[in-house]
């Protein structure tokens, strides 16, 4: 990766210099620098406002209550799974949906470390595993807060007029991640 980007900014500075545009060039980086500066920081705070939001969820019952509600789905998705793999899952499904990646993240790992010590076979990774690496990627945005808050740092007149379209892009998403891991697994049995 790094040989790809160290090319491509070769490629930009030569092409400058060959075209005249230096200054252009330069300033584009100090321009492209401070903007991504101040995009972080908004970013940052929307990430924290709901990362707040997610352990008052939690602390207040909140999550175990959603996470009641889609039980049935995660047992059928995850039918080998014991209760607190399930449970770290539905917290990390329930982030998700709320838009909370970077507050599912730990939820992810503390289900993926739960269902590393029920699978039989260490050396490879179980069916449950596989799914909910393919659940936490595609992951079904209910409330798209990363993309909302980059429109709204980006200045956007309606950083919310991507919610239908995010929805119809995740679930289809998850949809197809999901049939292709019961297909490749009933693969694997047949």
């Amino acid at each position: 990766m790094n040989w790809i980007w160290s090319g491509m900014m070769l490629i930009s500075i030569i092409t400058a210099v060959c075209t005249g545009r230096v200054s252009e060039t330069v300033n584009a980086v100090f321009e492209g620098a401070a903007t991504s500066v101040s995009t972080l920081i908004s970013f940052a705070g929307a990430m924290c406002f709901w990362t707040g939001i997610m352990k008052i969820a939690e602390r207040s019952g909140v999550s175990d209550y959603i996470c009641r509600i889609i039980s049935p789905v995660v047992k059928r998705l995850f039918p080998n799974c014991g209760g607190m793999a399930r449970k770290h899952i539905s917290m990390n499904i329930t982030a998700n949906m709320l838009g909370m990646g970077n507050a599912a993240t730990p939820m992810g790992m503390l289900a993926a470390e739960e269902l590393d010590k029920e699978n039989r076979t260490p050396e490879i990774p179980s069916y449950e595993m596989c799914m909910l690496v393919v659940i936490n990627t595609t992951s079904f945005q209910l409330i798209p807060t990363t993309i909302i808050a980059l429109r709204a740092a980006a200045g956007s007149a309606d950083p919310v007029s991507i919610i239908i379209p995010v929805w119809i892009a995740s679930a289809a998403a998850v949809m197809v991640g999901v049939l292709s891991v019961k297909l490749m697994y009933k693969m694997k049995r047949g």
